[in-house]
């Protein structure tokens, strides 16, 4: 701190201005260095002029190292004040929590203003999975005699699961979300894949039929069920890894990536007892993945609606279990690490 002392004309003192200089040099130096959490006095309103000068007036007053500012969501600002703020993006810095609810994503730096500017195709994707596997879980459990493996909503299949997720995971890419970009994709991949395996004119199960002007029997062949329990199993494998990457998000997320694990894993059980003719428990145990797949829907359900009242600004939110706060980032961690070398 400086001290600047005001003389009248005959040299007497009259007054004295406190100023922190050091604050000045420092601030210059941090936008240099960040400008992301440098704090320019010129364009705070709140920050006294030389007429009104106090040392409790003229100090920064930081929390976690930032800068306190009304344009600054964190993670103690309520879910409501924060959407109402979220429209005008181009000032405003967002928490890593409310990223993630909107986008399903960690928080990411990206370059470019793309998030500004389009909209977020996330509620897009979700949709195309929520209409696909909903009425495929309500299948598998046989409600209301439904039943035939999912055929009867194979057109569902193509134009909302495959196109709609296909279409969000695209645009993800284009904003910079490589783990809603590549979970997207893949389901929408899924989907086509499933369509198409259902479709007659692919011959996929027809090639298994022992007599080929019967295509239809190739649903029931044991090779056709033993060959696709395979697809179903690795899909699985690929839910885990979306699970142990979905704990830097949320608990409605973690907790839709658990259901497909459990469907997958236990769908592949199905299909490999019914290859080994062990129809009962392969009913069984279909029925107990169409259940873990509704289980799953009903949190994508949940999360879906929590997006689009985000969307629209609504009066209230609803909670998604932010936990992207309970794991550090390793970029984060080597930060850490710099700024305090062992």
């Amino acid at each position: 701190m400086s001290t600047f002392y005001l003389c009248s004309n005959n040299h007497s003192i009259v007054g004295q201005m406190d100023t922190y200089l050091a604050f000045h040099r420092d601030n210059r130096h941090r936008k240099t260095e960040d400008r992301e959490k440098s704090f320019n006095p010129a364009f705070d309103p709140s920050f006294p002029s030389r007429h009104n000068v106090s040392e409790e007036s003229t100090r920064p007053n930081y929390v976690n190292n930032s800068p306190t500012s009304a344009y600054h969501l964190g993670r103690d600002v309520p879910s409501d004040e924060a959407i109402n703020k979220i429209r005008t993006a181009n000032s405003v810095t967002i928490s890593p929590e409310l990223f993630e609810k909107i986008y399903l994503n960690p928080q990411n730096a990206v370059k470019g203003e793309l998030r500004n500017t389009f909209a977020n195709p996330t509620p897009l994707a979700l949709l195309g999975f929520l209409l696909s596997l909903s009425p495929l879980s309500c299948e598998l459990m046989g409600w209301r005699g439904a039943g035939g493996d999912g055929i009867a909503t194979v057109g569902a299949y193509y134009f909302i699961g495959g196109f709609l997720m296909s279409l969000g995971g695209i645009l993800e890419f284009f904003l910079g979300n490589t783990f809603s970009f590549v979970v997207f994709c893949s389901f929408g991949g899924f989907w086509f894949t499933l369509g198409s395996t259902l479709t007659p004119s692919f011959n996929a199960y027809g090639a298994y039929a022992a007599n080929p002007n019967q295509p239809a029997q190739g649903l029931t062949s044991p090779g056709f069920h033993a060959s696709f329990g395979f697809f179903l199993l690795f899909m699985g494998l690929l839910s885990l890894i979306y699970l142990i990457c979905a704990l830097r998000t949320n608990l409605v997320f973690v907790a839709i990536f658990l259901g497909l694990l459990l469907t997958f894993v236990i769908l592949t059980g199905a299909y490999w007892h019914t290859a080994l003719g062990h129809t009962e428990m392969a009913e069984r145990l279909q029925v107990a993945a169409g259940a873990f797949g509704f289980l799953a829907t009903l949190a994508g359900w949940w999360i879906f609606f929590a997006q689009m009242l985000a969307s629209v600004d609504f009066p209230f939110q609803i909670p998604v279990g932010d936990i992207s706060h309970l794991i550090t980032p390793l970029s984060e961690r080597v930060k850490q690490k710099e700024r305090y070398p062992a």
